[in-house]
């Protein structure tokens, strides 16, 4: 199997991380997307091997005992989120797949790939924007909030173990900066 070159997005929920990089799709050529598996219901719009793959915490941990998945993560109580395997493997030098990814999963990725994986951190301009973004999802009810923000703090602790972290308090910026970035990392991996 050849070495897969590997783009991991990570950043607390509601930082604008999924609208990065489905910007950074569009516009970095070859790269293509890693569709992640997850036991949670999908949101309005979102559409099942697409956005993620739904899936029942049974068929979850049936992928987990298959070896499946490469990484995995109970992200919330349980609500369990994972990198199936195959995704990952279909990477190559000359295609290049992006993660979207929870930040312990993107930590196990760059362990597990080392030089071949560009870690990103997306960081919200503060906690007021961050939960300001939640609350307009309108999916999260006061308990879920709450989690959600315990869990954010937990996160942002991580931040500065990743290669470089992107501040996305302008969309546009955030993607030309995420982009370059990923340019960068490709053009050092080709030589």
């Amino acid at each position: 199997m050849a070495t897969p070159r590997i783009v991991a997005l990570t950043a607390p929920s509601g930082a604008g991380k999924t609208t990065v990089a489905q910007r950074v799709l569009s516009l970095v050529a070859g790269l293509s997307f890693s569709v992640s598996a997850t036991t949670r219901p999908p949101r309005d719009g979102e559409r099942d091997g697409v956005d993620y793959h739904f899936v029942s915490e049974n068929d979850f941990r049936r992928m987990l005992d298959g070896d499946l998945l490469i990484e995995s993560e109970e992200v919330y109580p349980d609500l369990f989120y994972g990198t199936p395997r195959a995704e990952v493997e279909k990477a190559t030098r000359d295609q290049p797949v992006l993660l979207d990814i929870d930040v312990l999963g993107a930590l196990r990725i760059s362990k597990l790939y080392r030089d071949d994986t560009l870690t990103v951190f997306i960081r919200p301009p503060s906690m007021d924007v961050l939960r300001n973004r939640l609350l307009g999802r309108g999916s999260e009810g006061t308990e879920s909030l709450g989690k959600r923000l315990r869990r954010v703090q937990f996160e942002m602790e991580h931040a500065d173990r990743f290669d470089a972290v992107v501040v996305n308090d302008d969309l546009e910026r955030a993607v030309a900066e995420t982009v370059s970035l990923i340019n960068a990392f490709l053009e050092r991996q080709s030589t």
